[in-house]
């Protein structure tokens, strides 16, 4: 906050004597010295006007108070034995009459120093501002270690007041006090200002609340267009400038912790963890049946999540050939619908998660990568795994009974590393040269690899019948745990054979 007029008069080198009472604490934020009979053009409001009373007349003084106080001035410092031996009564009757602080400067002060006394001022005060700024930031910065809550409690006592953390659907995430949850919903029309996208692009980052006993601060947290969510601080008083430097020093602090990488190797490795059945460390994906979408879009899927609400709780990363999100079943939906103008899109059937753990998320990929490929081959946009033909066979089967046949059949193939070779010959229904094309390799390698596959198992894979049986065994395997890869490679076994 600048000094007061109270502060500055209170110097004793200056020497100032208040003729018109007792000072009141209005900040001076500068001085100005002006001889003009109207010096308001060339100021701005809080100023220390300083005069000798050059052009002053008895009969203009009332008009030239006017004029000061109409300005918002913080007070008038008239200079005695200059031009005038004393303060003209006319100016000192008008200044009480209408509430302005006159101070009498006595000859031996030069108005240099008063303004010298008050850059000093205005320098401590600053300084004292940057401090206070930087302690606080530091001690944001190791509650922000402990987490969001641990932050958010932390600036609620730095700014002597409350403060709430708002998800991007405006629910509380944590309030300090507790008692401050109850000021949330009457948040929510702000709130809908602060997520709305004008035609410009840009949106409001912040805005100021004065309500009865609270003056609100609220922040959007995240970067880009949509909020990851929002603080909100309240306060007894407006919030001085310091203390807006603080809210913000917190609001970037709660934007590196919400801006969880979706993209790059990190989101890749946190969605590998889960597929592999681990939790995530990072991006994480609520309890509950999931789906898995296999977008044919790259970068234009991860915008157009950015875009809506319903991305926040999803998990998307690129994956070969396209884009894999895995969102919550109630959502699966609204987000396809979001998603289709980005290209083809499959969608596996309903994976569990539970505690963190996706162990069923493998299977669910590859059903989603499948139903992918048949809506590239079909020109659908969209196509669920279900719809695949033969689908509803496997739902005929006992699982546990079906998932020991296919583990048996498939043992001597997985030892070999050849699950992925035989998963493209069934796939192309015994084409070799499809099957090869699908592999990248050459049609001798396949003929190679067929070759072994053919003796470990002790069948004609040219046999219609068996190629079915392979192909439920394969169908069944892709509805369990399984790693990010190759389809149908073993996680232990040897690469595939050249």
């Amino acid at each position: 906050m600048p000094p007061t007029l109270a502060a500055v008069a209170a110097l004793p080198q200056l020497g100032l004597r208040s003729l018109t009472g007792p000072l009141p604490d209005a900040p001076v934020v500068w001085v100005a010295v002006s001889e003009l009979e109207d010096p308001t053009p060339f100021l701005e409001g809080g100023e220390l006007v300083l005069t000798t009373g050059m052009r002053l007349t008895s009969g203009g003084a009332a008009g030239y108070v006017d004029r000061l106080v109409g300005r918002g001035v913080a007070g008038l410092g008239f200079a005695v034995g200059v031009i005038h031996p004393g303060v003209p009564p006319e100016l000192l009757a008008a200044a009480r009459d209408r509430g302005l602080a006159l101070l009498e400067v006595p000859r031996p002060t030069p108005f240099i120093a008063i303004g010298k006394a008050v850059s000093r001022m205005l320098a401590a005060e600053w300084y004292e501002d940057v401090t206070r700024a930087f302690q606080a930031q530091r001690e944001l910065t190791r509650a922000a270690l402990t987490g969001p809550a641990a932050l958010v409690a932390r600036l609620a006592r730095l700014l002597g007041g409350w403060a709430l953390l708002l998800d991007a659907s405006g629910a509380v995430r944590h309030a300090e006090p507790a008692a401050a949850r109850d000021r949330a919903a009457a948040l929510a029309p702000e709130l809908a200002r602060l997520r709305r996208r004008p035609a410009s692009g840009s949106s409001p980052a912040s805005m100021a609340l004065a309500v009865p006993d609270d003056h609100i601060v609220l922040q959007r947290i995240g970067l880009g267009g949509r909020p990851r969510g929002f603080l909100a601080v309240g306060t007894h008083a407006p919030l001085p400038h310091v203390a807006h430097t603080i809210v913000g020093a917190a609001v970037a602090l709660l934007t590196l912790q919400s801006e969880t990488p979706r993209t790059g190797r990190d989101a890749r490795a946190a969605l590998a963890a889960l597929l592999a059945g681990r939790p995530a460390a990072g991006p994480a994906v609520p309890d509950g049946p999931v789906r898995v979408l296999a977008c044919a879009g790259g970068g234009t899927v991860l915008d157009a999540l950015e875009s809506d609400p319903a991305g926040e709780r999803c998990l998307a990363a690129p994956l070969a050939g396209g884009t894999a999100v895995i969102v919550p079943d109630d959502l699966a939906g609204q987000v396809t619908t979001l998603l289709t103008a980005t290209g083809p899109i499959g969608i596996s059937g309903p994976a569990a998660v539970e505690d963190g753990r996706a162990g069923a998320l493998a299977g669910a990929l590859r059903q989603a990568e499948d139903a992918l490929a048949a809506a590239r081959r079909a020109g659908r946009p969209v196509l669920h795994h279900a719809d695949l033909p033969g689908q509803g066979v496997l739902g005929l089967l006992e699982p546990a009974a079906a998932r020991a046949f296919a583990a048996a059949l498939l043992a001597p193939l997985r030892a070999e590393g050849l699950v992925g070779t035989v998963r493209a010959y069934v796939a192309a229904n015994g084409q070799g040269e499809a099957a090869a094309r699908a592999l990248g390799v050459h049609r001798h390698t396949l003929r190679s690899r067929m070759r072994k596959a053919a003796e470990l198992l002790d069948r004609d894979l040219d046999d219609p019948a068996v190629r079915a049986e392979m192909w439920i065994a394969l169908a069944v395997t892709d509805n369990e745990d399984g790693p990010i890869g190759r389809p149908g490679d073993s996680p232990s076994g040897p690469p595939e054979i050249a």
